[in-house]
């Protein structure tokens, strides 16, 4: 039986999984088999932090909505619960927009909601 070369459809997967490669450090750039598997574990990394920047963003719109409560003397969860009964469907993103940026919008929602609490 003769022996059969990889020829062009190898080199071709391999030259792909170099490119991916590239910028990594000693073996993990030209090896192969040590740049299959740098690429795979940099991929399940990359996969997760697409997850992980949702969590980390919705922190951050948590931590601004909450610095901008802190004059008011009203805490986060009492807000966000008073926006419910108001029925203002004002997603955290945009709430924390407005504490930085659009103060006194802001502000007169806060007064909304103190007024519900009483």
């Amino acid at each position: 039986m003769t022996r059969v070369r990889g020829g062009f459809k190898t080199k071709r997967r391999h030259n792909k999984v170099l490119a991916l490669a590239k910028g990594y450090r000693l073996s993990r750039r030209t090896n192969i088999k040590r740049a299959q598997e740098a690429v795979l574990r940099a991929g399940n990394h990359i996969f997760a932090g697409r997850k992980l920047r949702k969590r980390d963003f919705r922190a951050l719109w948590i931590a601004r909505i909450s610095a901008g409560l802190f004059e008011s003397e009203i805490n986060y969860s009492t807000f966000m619960h008073g926006l419910k009964q108001l029925n203002i469907t004002l997603n955290r993103k945009v709430l924390a927009e407005m504490a930085l940026s659009n103060r006194e919008s802001f502000d007169s929602l806060v007064s909304k909601v103190i007024e519900i609490k009483k």
